[in-house]
């Protein structure tokens, strides 16, 4: 635990090694002798930049209001080997655990109040930016896709999904960037004892955490049709565009089979998942043809409260 004596300005009377989630840093639960309760991630150096950014976003967060740690300091620990992050702690569990305890109409309402959260963060959050997204989006995923056509998995229905990639690429132009959490899941979700969510783990810098916010769904948990279901409604308040549809498709078919070369590398104990989820896409969309996928329930419940 000597990592958590290096926090300047703070002594603590409770320390609890975190073990959840797949980040380098030592995270740790934190607590004063007055009863103040912290989340602090410990990273090295070399991550000093990253992790600014990181924190500068949840600095940005704060300022919009919805449920998310507070930022309550960042810098080098005292002895200038690490670097610490420290944030407010928020209650609640897993959201990936306790959700498959709630009926389906509670998994569909708690759906929408994620949608609401991602909303009113990007409805908040309107950046001005020197280069198109268009631009941004594929100079990072126009490298990725061509390694997969050089030493991709084949599987049936890859055709279909790049050719809906090439042909759909203009709906990219002039779309609006936002502020994005960079990795909006049940996973980076907990839920509190009055059923409430909160979201967590705003460590992830893809595209700088900013860009399309409809980007933003390609990480949807679709495992969870009523959750996945209720945060799309949730987010448009059952007005969805068919722009969304069709962009919605083609993120979440850009980021699967872009994952295919990258397992490959450097996780190949996920390929079959990955392979999975790729040829799931393929099927919810009927070969490409379709822009709402099927698993998407279209009846939604009622919204009185159960």
């Amino acid at each position: 635990m000597k990592d958590m004596a290096g926090i300047p300005g703070y002594s603590f009377t409770k320390m609890r090694l975190i073990t959840k989630g797949l980040s380098g840093d030592k995270k740790f639960y934190l607590e004063t002798e007055d009863r103040q309760r912290f989340l602090a991630r410990i990273s090295e150096c070399l991550e000093y930049e990253r992790k600014k950014t990181a924190y500068e976003l949840l600095m940005k967060v704060s300022k919009i209001r919805i449920p998310a740690p507070t930022p309550v300091g960042f810098g080098y620990c005292e002895d200038k080997s690490k670097i610490y992050t420290l944030l407010s702690w928020v209650d609640g569990e897993d959201a990936q655990r306790v959700l498959p305890r709630f009926s389906q109409e509670k998994q569909y309402r708690l759906g929408i109040e994620a949608g609401r959260i991602l909303r009113e963060l990007h409805d908040n959050s309107l950046m001005e930016c020197n280069e198109d997204w268009q631009f941004r989006y594929f100079s990072v995923i126009e490298p990725r896709l061509e390694a997969y056509r050089k030493e991709g998995i084949p599987f049936e229905g890859s055709d279909q999904i790049l050719d809906y990639l090439k042909t759909n690429k203009h709906l990219l132009a002039n779309r609006p960037q936002t502020l994005h959490h960079g990795d909006f899941h049940l996973g980076n979700m907990v839920i509190d004892k009055n059923a409430r969510l909160s979201v967590i783990d705003w460590d992830t810098a893809d595209f700088e955490n900013i860009g399309d916010p409809w980007y933003e769904f390609n990480r949807i948990g679709v495992e969870n049709p009523a959750f996945a279901t209720g945060q799309i409604d949730g987010y448009f308040e059952n007005d969805i565009p068919d722009m969304f549809w069709r962009l919605f498709a083609f993120y979440l078919a850009g980021s699967a089979i872009t994952s295919i070369v990258w397992a490959k590398y450097f996780a190949p104990d996920c390929m079959e998942e990955i392979i999975k989820l790729n040829t799931d896409i393929v099927r919810w969309y009927d070969g490409m043809k379709n822009t709402i996928p099927a698993w998407y329930i279209k009846s939604v419940w009622p919204r009185t409260e159960e």
